[in-house]
């Protein structure tokens, strides 16, 4: 064999190794880490009232004085640009009808008899009074098994999203034999929950939380469901405690890892390989999607790096709170609807519900805590767990919506989770499902605990 035969056979040689190699690194696991308790709140650890007590929204009147003032004395809005709808943010000639409407049609005090409505609850865990919606099925046949479920919303959202699902989640149905007891929590920080007080609350930490509040209700095993940074926290929850996770559902299934990324990339040339033809729109061309990505996620560098700054402006102006909020529940339930004037806000959705949400992150003076979660996740000792490499081993069921922030192909899930057992593609809905679409999203909890469940 020649000098160049040789050296061509040592090249191939060399970049199979290469290639062995990444491979190997794409799909190393990393160990489980081991997370212990933590002490999240104010000052040194020490023994708080663990009771269950039961809690009702109830505002002072100085703080809905205090709103109506801010509301009056809003300093005049700047114009949008001529033909401009909601593609540089929130049209300020609509937000003029929507302050209107919250100033003059809105009644907190009889929103707050709605919400009031679910069994309400604190307690403390690991330092922070968590706030949760407790919900126990009603005249439950002695045959029929009861399941508790933890449903976890993300951000901008709260406890608001899941008014119309958890009855679907609680009442009996002829068709199963089993039933749910849903337990809603205010993610800490957010709501009614209480905020940590030192750095280092990521998604992994808030799981053990959850894990200690189902334990605080006499559930060792349980069921869990998310959306948004819920989906992040309940997934984190399967890894971390696969002895008391029964299963998760999630309706935001993704993989930001490096292999996932690579398949994106390699399918561009043949988007069949990885998408089903009829969704290849919601992945491809990737370079459409990644713009998109790029337009919706200003806010994420924002909260990632400095929420305390923009914290400071929501916490003091209702309306920038309103305006900042409320466009997330326009582009993110559908991007076309940045082409509407209003936004498309109430195609699915109610003026009041919407500003119900917002309206608790106000009362509560929330925002700041509830934006710190990006910091604290992507800081370098929540990244360095490495939790994104490691596979659950419980049962795992993705809902894709398809106007969601992100599509998450069933191939790339099937990597992400190799104990997937049910993945559906939704025919429509966007990224606040429990909200916008919640006779669709109960139906696939109760299909895809039903093959949980063996049935």
């Amino acid at each position: 064999m020649g000098l160049l035969g040789k050296c061509l056979l040592i090249s191939v040689a060399l970049s199979a190794v290469g290639i062995a190699y990444l491979w190997s690194v794409l799909n190393e696991v990393p160990p489980q880490p081991q997370l212990d308790n933590k002490w999240w709140g104010v000052g040194q650890p020490r023994k708080m009232d663990e009771s269950i007590r039961s809690f009702k929204i109830n505002v002072p009147d100085e703080v809905l004085q205090d709103l109506k003032k801010r509301l009056d004395l809003a300093a005049p809005y700047t114009p949008p640009l001529e033909g401009i709808n909601f593609e540089y943010g929130f049209n300020t000639n609509y937000l003029k009808k929507v302050i209107e409407f919250w100033k003059t049609s809105y009644n907190w005090r009889e929103r707050e008899t709605y919400l009031n409505r679910f069994p309400h609850f604190k307690t403390y865990v690991d330092g922070l009074d968590i706030h949760f919606i407790h919900v126990k099925p009603k005249n439950v046949d002695k045959s029929v098994r009861v399941l508790p479920l933890l449903i976890a919303h993300g951000w901008p959202g709260s406890i608001r999203e899941f008014y119309d699902l958890i009855p679907l989640l609680t009442t009996p149905r002829k068709d199963a034999d089993f039933v749910f007891e849903v337990v809603a929590p205010s993610l800490p920080g957010y709501g009614f929950s209480e905020g940590a007080a030192r750095p280092g609350l990521g998604t992994a930490q808030i799981a053990v939380i959850m894990k200690n509040l189902m334990q605080r209700l006499g559930f060792n095993k349980f069921y869990v469901q998310g959306g948004d940074w819920g989906s992040a926290i309940i997934t984190n929850m399967a890894i971390l405690f696969p002895e008391h996770v029964l299963g998760a559902h999630s309706n935001m299934c993704f993989s930001m890892s490096l292999l996932s990324q690579l398949a994106q990339l390699f399918g561009s040339f043949c988007p069949k390989m990885l998408v089903e033809e009829h969704r290849v729109d919601k992945v491809y061309p990737l370079g459409k999607h990644y713009s998109q990505l790029i337009e919706e996620s200003g806010y994420f560098h924002l909260q990632a790096t400095k929420p305390d700054t923009i914290g400071v402006a929501l916490r003091d102006s209702p309306v920038g709170l309103a305006a900042y909020i409320l466009e997330k529940f326009s582009t993110w339930t559908n991007s076309s609807w940045k082409n509407l004037p209003d936004g498309g806000l109430t195609n699915k959705y109610k003026l009041e519900d919407l500003l119900d949400n917002v309206m608790i992150y106000w009362v509560t003076g929330s925002i700041t805590t509830s934006m710190r979660i990006y910091s604290e996740n992507y800081s370098k000792a929540h990244l360095a767990l490495k939790l994104e490499k490691i596979p659950p081993t419980v049962p795992i069921a993705c809902a894709a919506f398809p106007d969601d922030l992100i599509y998450s192909p069933k191939t790339l899930m099937k990597w992400r989770f190799p104990s997937l057992v049910r993945y559906t593609d939704m025919p429509h809905g966007g990224h606040f499902a429990a909200f916008e679409e919640p006779q669709l999203l109960a139906e696939d909890v109760w299909a895809t605990i039903r093959i949980m469940e063996g049935k």
